[in-house]
């Protein structure tokens, strides 16, 4: 128990030392240089991308500023990737925004919206953190691939479509309506009352991200936008024409406080919920942008140390004044190309955030709405991919099935987006649990290659007294009476059947029903005269089966290594009441 222990604290503080790894990589001027470098361009983009992020998730610009400064530098020091690049993001906004929409309908002043936010981000931190110290990093795996494909595809969609009235100077909300289709439908009516000086800023700025980005892909093309249409908002007055700008954002640093504000049992379960759905959702875009990058630098990754980084980042925002945050795909890509060689990038980041919030506010003043929504659209542009929908329904159509229905089931339940994934959860599961509920079982026979294989598929010829038959799959509560039932009735097309043989190679698991299946099979096979024999089972199967006295009951002499040596104990015990011919090696013909 003490050894244990000792282990454990050592485990956990090398869980909140992770930058000693590269620490000492920043006494070479290069590394130092390059990172420095890199942290720099990545602010450029952040600071911009950090205020239209917050407004997405319904809270004042400033809101994403503070979620930019520490917990960025808190997610590199304390991660295991060294060129992610942590902040707010579009897809865990977008989710956050949500979880505030009934405060939000409720009537809530913004001032408490704040406030729920950074709990949210607080728990959703908790979450993370406990999941990284307990190693529990797999259980993102619930969230397959084709579930998070569709929801973000559907999420890019709902992000894109929120923002239109910003770009069209409607006055509408998607926090006002309780489905994505009210607002939809809310904003083409309301078409008619477009702002043309706020249309044109919107327009001119969408122009020119994806102008940018298309002839001059290196240049910082969010802040070029962002200065241009800041620059011209200040000449022509556009906030005195009707336009909607930042305003006002409050000068100085943030600072600790615990984000406390009474409520029912109800409202924080239905807080907690949002904060796993969040925490996993926002932990799976982060994983996979670090395995990409991880797998051209060659470094070293730990899921359960990137839960850690992640955990102590969101924590770290909920209580200084942030709200929820992720690595992001666009920042990681830059920092990466930028040259970031350890977290230092990220610390540099953040200190210039820092520097913005204390000194550079009051240029912000002018800033449109319309571009920090023109630069929503263009961020979440590059979410929207059907090739990885096609992909996974040629792979297995049951995946397609659930990216579709993930996409469409997301849509529908907007804003209440933990709805669609958690139906895409299940549905993956079940699915899963369908596949495996009736595995391959097939009768094997001599190929003329000397290897046994499916005698149907290959037009083999088998034996009327004796039969190999292959499962694969594991064997458990939910397929017994499958492989059962298939057995017997392939005994019953067999009436001359001696001997059978199982061949348990591709099962890895069983359980207790699987167990006491064989043994009934056993007896109903010794009653019908037939001997039955297993092959090739795993040890930790066989383990189990003397544990439980299944292999006591069946005979220990009746397991074997290989089919063949199965087959042969056969003959030798039952001599010429089989014909082995069909399960004999051939002697391919010479040429």
């Amino acid at each position: 128990m003490g050894n244990w222990f000792v282990s454990l604290l050592g485990d956990w503080k090398e869980r909140f030392t992770p930058y000693r790894s590269w620490l000492g990589e920043l006494k070479n001027p290069e590394v130092l240089k390059a990172d420095a470098m890199a942290g720099l361009t990545v602010a450029l983009v952040l600071i911009p991308q950090s205020m239209a992020y917050a407004q997405l998730a319904g809270l004042p610009a400033y809101i994403g500023l503070y979620a930019s400064f520490l917990p960025v530098m808190v997610a590199a020091i304390f991660g295991s990737s060294r060129q992610l690049g942590t902040g707010p993001v579009a897809v865990v906004s977008l989710m956050s925004a949500a979880a505030m929409q009934p405060f939000a309908l409720q009537g809530l002043p913004i001032e408490a919206i704040v406030v729920y936010s950074a709990l949210l981000a607080l728990m959703i931190g908790i979450f993370q953190l406990s999941l990284g110290l307990l190693r529990l990093g797999i259980l993102v795996d619930f969230l397959s691939h084709p579930v998070v494909v569709g929801f973000t595809n559907a999420g890019a969609l709902i992000i894109a479509t929120s923002q239109v009235p910003k770009i069209f100077g409607l006055n509408i909300k998607a926090d006002q309506f309780d489905h994505s289709y009210e607002f939809w439908w809310a904003t083409i009516a309301a078409l008619p009352g477009t702002k043309v000086t706020t249309f044109v800023i919107g327009a001119f700025a969408l122009t020119t991200l994806m102008v940018l980005k298309k002839y001059a892909p290196r240049l910082p093309g969010v802040l070029i936008t962002v200065v241009l249409t800041t620059v011209l908002s200040w000449a022509v007055d556009y906030k005195g024409m009707g336009g909607s700008v930042i305003g006002t954002i409050p000068e100085g640093l943030p600072t600790f406080s615990l984000p406390f504000i009474e409520m029912d049992v109800q409202t924080f379960m239905s807080l907690a919920t949002t904060a796993v759905v969040i925490g996993l959702i926002g932990f799976v875009e982060a994983i996979s942008i670090a395995k990409a990058m991880a797998s051209q630098t060659r470094q070293r990754l730990s899921a359960n140390q990137e839960l850690v980084g992640q955990g102590l980042s969101n924590i770290t925002s909920g209580v200084f004044g942030g709200y929820a945050v992720s690595g992001s795909f666009s920042r990681s890509a830059v920092n990466f190309a930028a040259g970031a060689v350890t977290g230092f990038s990220s610390v540099v980041t953040g200190l210039l955030v820092a520097l913005t919030l204390l000194f550079l506010t009051p240029l912000l003043y002018h800033l449109p709405q319309a571009t920090l929504a023109a630069v929503i659209i263009m961020a979440v542009v590059n979410l929207v991919k059907i090739a990885p929908i096609k992909h996974a329904w040629k792979v297995e159509p049951h995946d397609g099935v659930v990216a579709v229905v993930t996409f469409f089931a997301t849509l529908a339940f907007a804003p209440h987006l933990d709805k669609g994934i958690l139906l895409g959860v299940v549905l993956s599961l079940g699915l899963f649990l369908y596949r495996t509920m009736s595995p391959n079982l097939v009768e094997v026979a001599r190929h003329e290659d000397g290897s046994m294989r499916d005698a149907q598929a290959h037009g083999l010829k088998t034996s009327d007294s004796i039969a190999v038959y292959r499962f694969d799959g594991d064997l458990y509560f939910a397929n017994t009476g499958y492989l059962e039932g298939k057995l017997l009735n392939n005994v019953a097309q067999k009436p001359n059947l001696k001997a059978l043989v199982l061949d348990m190679e591709s099962i890895d698991q069983i359980d207790s029903t699987g167990e006491e299946m064989l043994e009934k099979l056993a007896d109903r096979l010794k009653f019908a005269g037939i001997e039955f024999y297993i092959a090739r089972v795993k040890l930790r199967v066989y383990q189990a089966f003397q544990r439980s006295g299944l292999a006591q009951h069946i005979g220990e002499e009746r397991f074997f290594r290989e089919r063949k040596f199965a087959i042969q104990y056969a003959k030798e015990q039952l001599g010429d009441a089989i014909d082995i011919e069909p399960l004999q090696h051939f002697t391919p013909a010479k040429a």
